[in-house]
């Protein structure tokens, strides 16, 4: 009978204990289930970035994730607000206000009673009027001021503030050219990076090849084993010099990272090829007047000198009068039992006849600012004549470079097959074999250098223009 009973509690422990267990795993199942949705939009985001990445996508990326850009938008945003901020001035401004006060002050007791219509004949005692009892009052009102012709203040500052709207939106769009142009630079920057990479690793395999066939005349005893050295001192420079560019690609996809506005720590795949696409169109005289015409930092200073232009205006007509509407409405009381009201409506008409200088000087400080912002805007022009012919001849320089060395590559192969076929027979020497095979790493080497600087050109004189969109 105890056995049974040892062996009941025993299959009994068990049970609850597979159950306890059973109840654990279902309850991690459920928290990892809960982590995973809850993660996954992380790891979409991330997965976003771990893919390949081509050039449109980058820029559009930038657009949509660069800080610089964001913060241009919100000075739109900013701009906006002024102007309503300008508005205002023209519009009544009310005020509900509330006060309490207590006091012995023969004038200011004498005042209080009358605005709370409490005044009596034995108030007028001059005991009393000299030396009154404390009194308490509690006084609430609303008070409304309009300010019908303010000297023109109010209609300028609305005039700058539309003004510095429209400026604010030409900063905005001078920013996302800026950005196009930096995302564009560092895209072909790092597909630079990574075609010299690849040149540098094919160069390092025909070195290698170019080893075993020195190996193989030195333990023939046809070559000096100085020939042997040199080969192998070519790797391990070439060995250092693939190192440096693998780090260099690293260096162009963080500079890339910066310019789309992501995280350090994306990683992708560039799929977009480094290709020359189609020459400059057009004359140099063109690209300038096009520039002059476009270019919306240029557009913004030209923004910026009316402005202060309305600044002349706007220091001027402070010497013309100024009429304000005034009125309040005033409820006073001692004791909340028993109240008095009244009311004041006035116009206040003021005119600056000595302000000590002050609006003269603040006139004098306006012209000047204009005058500093003409000089600045003749000095953008001329910066902007200069981008856009630095750029033009760079591009007619790169693309020449371009037809040149696709024909030297082909050159130099053809030069390294036969100076390797005449090293093989022992008719040229391991100096001549490194020389053909340094060649053919120019050629590569210039090849790629002159297609990167024709497109980085390119971008240039279309920001220089103003004319950049995205890809």
């Amino acid at each position: 009978m105890t056995r049974q009973l040892n062996k009941g509690v025993l299959r009994g422990g068990t049970r609850r204990i597979g159950t306890r267990r059973v109840r654990t795993r279902w309850i991690i199942m459920g928290w990892i289930l809960a982590a995973g949705l809850w993660v996954s939009p992380v790891c979409g985001l991330a997965s976003d970035l771990i893919s390949d990445l081509t050039l449109s996508k980058a820029v559009e990326t930038a657009l949509s994730s660069n800080p610089g850009l964001q913060a241009a938008g919100f000075g739109i945003l900013s701009a906006q607000e002024k102007v309503i901020q300008a508005r205002s001035g023209a519009m009544p401004q009310v005020q509900l206000q509330g006060q309490s006060s207590r006091t012995t002050n023969p004038m200011w007791a004498f005042g209080t009673k009358l605005n709370q219509e409490s005044i009596t004949a034995q108030d007028f005692d001059p005991g009393r009027l000299n030396h009154p009892d404390g009194i308490t009052n509690y006084s609430s009102g609303i008070f409304v001021a309009w300010p019908v012709y303010d000297s023109g203040q109010t209609w300028y500052g609305l005039q700058q503030a539309h003004l510095n709207k429209e400026a604010a939106a030409l900063f905005d769009e001078h920013t996302r050219q800026q950005v196009i142009a930096q995302t564009i630079t560092a895209y072909i920057g790092a597909l630079f990076a990574r075609e010299n990479q690849r040149v540098i690793q094919q160069i390092l395999e025909t070195a290698h090849s170019h080893l075993k066939l020195v190996q193989s005349r030195y333990n023939g005893g046809f070559v000096a084993k100085s020939d042997l050295l040199r080969a192998q001192v070519q790797i391990a420079d070439l060995d250092q010099q693939l190192a440096e560019a693998k780090s260099q690609v690293d260096i162009a996809k963080c500079r890339l990272n910066v310019a789309m506005g992501v995280g350090g720590d994306a990683t992708y795949t560039l799929s977009s090829p480094l290709e020359a696409g189609d020459p400059i169109v057009g004359s140099l005289d063109t690209w300038i007047a096009t520039a002059l015409s476009n270019r919306p930092d240029l557009k913004h200073l030209a923004f910026q000198q009316q402005i202060a232009q309305k600044e002349i205006d706007k220091s001027m007509a402070s010497r013309n009068p100024s009429v304000n509407l005034t009125g309040n409405y005033e409820v006073n009381s001692e004791e909340f039992d028993d109240s008095a009201t009244n009311y004041t409506i006035g116009a206040v008409v003021s005119m600056p006849l000595f302000t000590g200088g002050r609006i003269s000087a603040k006139i004098r400080e306006a012209q000047i600012n204009l005058k500093q912002t003409k000089a600045m805007l003749r000095g953008m022009e001329q910066q902007i004549c200069g981008e856009a012919r630095q750029a033009f001849f760079n591009s007619q320089s790169a693309w020449e470079r371009i037809q040149v060395n696709q024909a030297a590559v082909g050159q130099s192969q053809e030069s390294l097959r036969i100076v390797k076929n005449r090293y093989n027979s022992g008719l040229f020497t391991i100096t001549d074999l490194l020389d053909a095979q340094l060649m053919v790493q120019q050629s590569l080497t210039h090849k790629i250098k002159a297609v990167h600087d024709y497109r980085l050109a390119a971008t240039r004189l279309a920001l220089a223009a103003g004319t950049i969109d995205p890809p």
